[in-house]
């Protein structure tokens, strides 16, 4: 029983022990993707977890009075839930393989009690028919053993949210059928992140890759709390079609004096300038399409560019998951009846007429 593996050592295949958010990370790194390294907790240790603890059968009674069309039953369920995770010991030997993983990507980035993003990875989440993505809590910049333990059982903990309770249960989802794994992952220091797909969202047309961005960490695009520098780039001769510059007023932080990642306002002097230069949108949408080929479908996928890095090595995929949005709708023709396909293909043959 593996309470821990490494991000190289997992791919599409290991989604019921690593979740789909880590089995993706796994997948993109052996595909060549740049992605920071990181480690899986299992959904192994988070089983054996609430069977040691003994709050397996409490949890599950909870649950099964819970009522999805009520706020309060949802709320009192979810804090009874929350309570009896807080309260509950770790196994130690879960604990154990969970320092040594950190102690193991610590050494392998050369940096004492590396900051870490700690993700939720559940076995239902990043489905090409579901959206669970927001479901369960992330927490970043995290540093240091204590912290890195307390925070994967905090993950585990967020499985039983009144809105992942909600979500499970109004999608038929049974409760003791998802499982949840943790990603522990270097923290990119970004100075711009953002999310791309490789479908235009506003009209399905598949010809483009759409790259949104802010400056700081990626969770104020994320969350639509500003309004993004957005890029259209055409996904065969990779040239920006549309560019918009927004004013972009707030931005995601890490705050050294107060230890945490922050809100803060953006300075005036950057608010309204572009948070990407044009090399870089390009190499983005290069990635992207990498991504997608891989997979094979559309993908909606998070970004980050480091600050302390030069191009194009500052750039990394931190997450890609199957766009669920067009990728549902039945194919039909998006311009003048042509399909997909067509379209790429005129683009690429007009794209060589041009040359010669």
């Amino acid at each position: 029983m593996r309470y821990t593996l490494d991000f190289e050592q997992v791919n599409k295949a290991s989604l019921p022990a690593v979740g789909g958010k880590n089995a993706s990370l796994g997948e993109m790194i052996a595909a060549g993707i740049r992605v920071p390294p990181g480690f899986a907790v299992t959904t192994d240790s988070y089983l054996n977890f609430i069977v040691e603890a003994g709050i397996k059968d409490e949890v599950f009674k909870i649950l099964a009075d819970v009522n999805p069309d009520d706020v309060a039953s949802l709320d009192g369920a979810s804090a009874e839930i929350q309570k009896l995770f807080s309260e509950a010991l770790m196994l130690g030997d879960i604990e154990e393989a969970i320092r040594e993983g950190y102690r193991c990507l610590c050494d392998k980035c050369g940096v004492k009690g590396i900051p870490v993003a700690v993700r939720s990875s559940a076995t239902a989440e990043d489905l090409p028919t579901a959206s669970f993505a927001g479901q369960q809590d992330t927490y970043l910049w995290i540093e240091g053993f204590d912290q890195v333990v307390r925070s994967v059982q905090k993950c585990w903990a967020s499985l039983f949210t009144s809105r992942a309770i909600s979500y499970r249960i109004k999608n038929n989802f049974p409760h003791e059928k998802v499982l949840i794994s943790v990603g522990v992952q270097k923290m990119v220091n970004a100075r711009t992140a953002g999310v791309m797909f490789t479908i235009n969202p506003v009209n399905g047309d598949p010809s483009k890759i759409v790259v949104e961005g802010n400056w700081g960490l990626g969770e104020t695009v994320v969350a639509g709390k500003v309004n993004p520098d957005k890029f259209v780039v055409d996904k065969i001769i990779f040239e920006i079609s549309e560019k918009t510059v927004s004013h972009k007023h707030v931005e995601c932080i890490f705050d050294p004096q107060k230890k945490e990642v922050v809100e803060a306002e953006v300075p005036s002097e950057r608010c309204e300038l572009s948070c990407l230069e044009r090399e870089e949108v390009i190499e983005l949408a290069r990635v992207a399409k990498v991504v997608e080929e891989h997979y094979g479908c559309p993908q909606d996928i998070e970004w980050a560019i480091d600050k302390n890095l030069s191009f194009p090595e500052s750039i990394f995929i931190v997450q890609s998951r199957p766009e669920t949005v067009w990728s549902q709708r039945r194919k039909e023709p998006i311009i003048g009846k042509k399909s997909g396909y067509e379209l790429l293909m005129e683009r690429a043959l007009t794209s060589i007429k041009v040359r010669l």
